[in-house]
């Protein structure tokens, strides 16, 4: 990857800038605003970026921000891109193969599978590419609404701007005094990372049986994910193969596909265990010079796969914002505003989905609420418009 296009016109605002997390949001953060021509270290408190992780699902809105960055071609090169959903019951037996909404433009796909990992990577190296000085295995120790950070590795510095893209136990969040947390919504999910069944090419969704969902998805020519959503259990007792054999069980309980995954499913390691949680920060999203992005400002279970999408969008209109103005605090809460109510409506959505899945809510024509098709094609709508 050669960055040959010319960058945008520098930032007024913003000459040195500090990023904190290599995640979706800080390493997207990092790219766009080393293209601005501003000097930017990221620090990740993990030794490696895209070291592990399973799979995960990007939907083309997702797409439209790496095309921006600059990594489309190689995202869609080491993915899997589809365009249509199936509906199964518990059996395998296919419901329903719908096309799936292209919120990223008709010159995208509608989706595209790829592993966490290789996504981390290809932005970090990306990252890296356009100047953005990386270090690995550093954390933040303090930060002041100043932009004085002092981190793990004895460096101390004061930057224009300090982005904190740290995650859902966000240090940054804290040091702002945001007491604002992740709420566990009552349910957990199984994922596991494994090689193709040669029938899966797309994201088939089982709503029911022995899980709430059960749905896997393709990452590449010979990987998927694949998940089962239970409720929330402490399973930190398990050991690897403890839980490799709950999964296993649970996942016996679905036919078609699912067969082949679970004779699949031979390796621990290759298994994990989260509860679905969910936060919005409320009040402003920045102090001074410091401001969240990502999963450090909200969160939501991955119901409609937006994740991701979100905080690459948190990117991408906070170096808009900073594009636009020589006033930083304008800056940032313009973004702020844009973003609130987007990334709001996406949490609220993803929220109301699980909720109905927990309440065994019945759909409309069966005298319920959970009008699943409509949320649906409402939050599709929404994300097709530029954020």
């Amino acid at each position: 990857m050669i960055d040959s296009a010319p960058g945008p016109a520098p930032l007024r605002s913003v000459s040195s800038a500090l990023v904190v997390g290599g995640g979706a949001a800080g390493t997207a953060t990092a790219i766009l605003l080393a293209r601005a021509g501003v000097t930017v270290e990221l620090v990740e408190a993990s030794p490696e970026i895209g070291r592990s992780g399973s799979g995960i699902t990007l939907q083309g809105n997702a797409l439209r921000v790496f095309r921006d960055l600059g990594v489309l071609d190689d995202v869609l090169a080491r993915g899997y891109a589809f365009d249509e959903v199936g509906l199964r019951t518990p059996d395998g037996g296919v419901l329903a193969v719908i096309p799936d909404a292209r919120t990223g433009g008709d010159d995208l796909p509608a989706t595209v599978g790829i592993p966490r990992g290789q996504m981390a990577r290809l932005l970090a190296e990306r990252a890296a590419e356009v100047g953005v000085k990386v270090r690995t295995g550093t954390r933040l120790e303090s930060v002041g609404p100043d932009g004085d950070a002092v981190c793990s590795d004895g460096t101390r510095e004061t930057y224009d701007l300090v982005v904190g893209a740290d995650g859902l136990n966000s240090v940054v969040r804290a040091q702002l005094g945001i007491d604002t947390r992740p709420e566990p919504l009552g349910m957990g999910i199984w994922r596991v990372f494994t090689t193709r069944p040669a029938s899966i090419t797309r994201t088939d969704l089982t709503y029911g049986g022995a899980a709430y969902i059960a749905g896997y998805c393709p990452t590449g020519d010979d990987s998927i994910y694949a998940y089962l959503v239970e409720d929330a259990a402490d399973r930190t007792g398990l050991s690897g193969d403890e839980q490799l054999a709950t999964m296993r069980e649970l996942a016996g309980h679905y036919g078609g596909p699912w067969t082949e995954i679970r004779e699949r499913m031979t390796d621990p390691s290759r298994v994990n265990y989260t509860w679905f949680t969910h936060h919005l920060v409320d009040g402003p999203w920045h102090r001074g010079r410091v401001v969240l992005a990502g999963d450090a400002a909200h969160s939501c279970p991955p119901t409609l796969a937006q994740g991701a999408a979100m905080a690459l969008e948190d990117a991408s209109v906070l170096v808009e914002e900073l594009r636009g103005t020589d006033d930083l605090d304008a800056a940032l809460t313009a973004y702020e505003t844009r973003r609130r109510e987007r990334a709001g409506a996406v949490v609220a959505g993803s929220v109301q989905l699980a909720r109905w899945l927990l309440d065994h809510e019945p759909p409309p024509q069966a005298g319920g609420a959970a009008d699943v098709p409509g949320l649906m094609a409402r939050t599709a709508a929404l994300l097709a418009q530029r954020p």
